[in-house]
């Protein structure tokens, strides 16, 4: 792991100009800029692996050497009956990041959200038995991953399934199933591709006490030999929470396991705060205070998403090989899932591309910020 001091970052942030009307060279790519620290890539929608977005397929394709998808992969978009997979869209995904020879990542197979109410249901309603959700479960992996063998590379195998005081979160998956479920799901994934990449993926993982309910789910996954390759933290951060020494203490934790970090979602919310989390069945009331820049984001508020993105990039790059990749959770700042959540119909600015996929300061910050080649 490379050691960068602390005030050789905050020198290095403090020699980014961060002008409004200043662009990196359309040559600067963020794959190159960090291809000796970590893979950098994107979650894509199906306008931009399909062709339909040239002006993000552009950025995509200079930029990005990995990408995830935002929702064809999950299980009520791919499976949505029994007897049915929609397998089109994410056949589609997965051809678009061969075609550009991506790393390509599957999100995701077992989630609390976007699951169809069969999966827990017989025909009369009431909850099925354990055996039929974990024959179910099996099902569906074995379908999924086994149409991607070889081809998807890394899995997000669970997804969020801790609460905020580090507990499992009362999933129907835990209330039927069990708390082995995710074990059960690892060993699915694991059995039907043995070369795939699993992790385990959710947000605010930088506060303690779901940070250490995470530590104790891996420790004993491989405690029983479960095969679970790195752990990913979503970073669906704001300008001023995580504080980066919670970040680098977070991956410095994870790390100590023997297991790869990923940031698997990477945005920066500019706009004032609505809640403390990133659980995506939260909703807020409107309220035009929190929607303050409808009209463009101001000099000073642009220069703090640099600032920010330098201080993340720097912590990131600190940890070189143990964080593995670096992925964004949309590629411009049209299309974030920020813009719409937690209240629907704000103007957000929580990437490096803006509305007209033109490079923002945030992203000249991140590529000034990138170590040397061989350094």
């Amino acid at each position: 792991m490379r050691k960068w001091p602390s005030f050789v970052v905050a020198l290095l942030v403090s020699s980014i100009t961060f002008a409004q009307n200043k662009s990196a060279s359309p040559q600067a790519s963020l794959k190159d800029a960090y291809k000796d620290c970590f893979m950098v890539g994107a979650a894509l929608n199906p306008a931009q692996f399909t062709g339909e977005d040239q002006a993000e397929d552009a950025i995509i394709e200079s930029q990005f050497n990995t990408i995830s998808p935002e929702n064809v992969l999950k299980w009520a978009i791919i499976h949505p009956s029994p007897d049915a997979y929609n397998f089109s869209p994410a056949d589609k995904y997965v051809e678009f990041g061969e075609q550009n020879h991506m790393f390509i990542i599957g999100h995701n197979l077992v989630w609390h959200s976007q699951v169809p109410k069969w999966v827990f249901e017989d025909d009369k309603g009431n909850p099925v038995s354990r055996d039929v959700l974990l024959g179910r479960m099996r099902d569906h992996i074995m379908n999924v991953v086994g149409r991607y063998k070889g081809r998807i590379k890394g899995w997000d195998v669970v997804n969020e399934a801790l609460n905020d005081d580090g507990t499992l979160r009362q999933s129907q998956w835990l209330k039927i199933i069990g708390d082995d479920y995710i074990e059960k799901a690892f060993r699915f994934a694991h059995e039907v591709d043995p070369e795939a990449q699993l992790y385990y993926n959710d947000y605010s993982l930088e506060n303690e006490a779901k940070r250490r309910g995470a530590l104790e789910l891996v420790k004993k996954l491989k405690a029983k030999g479960v095969a679970i390759t790195g752990v990913g933290l979503q970073d669906h951060v704001s300008l001023e929470w995580p504080t980066t020494d919670q970040i680098d203490a977070t991956i410095t934790e994870f790390g100590k396991l023997g297991v790869k970090v990923m940031i698997t979602e990477l945005d920066v919310d500019v706009l004032p705060s609505a809640s403390h989390t990133a659980d995506v069945s939260y909703k807020a009331a409107s309220d035009p205070k929190l929607n303050p820049y409808p009209n463009g984001l101001p000099d000073a508020v642009q220069q703090a998403l640099a600032r920010r993105y330098a201080d993340l990039f720097g912590t990131y790059a600190k940890h070189c090989g143990l964080v593995t990749r670096v992925t964004f959770w949309g590629v411009t700042d049209k299309n974030s899932w920020k813009n719409n959540w937690p209240i629907p119909g704000r103007t957000n600015y929580p990437l490096l591309f803006d509305r007209n996929a033109k490079p923002k300061p945030a992203f000249d910050a991140v590529i000034q910020l990138a170590p040397k080649h061989g350094s």
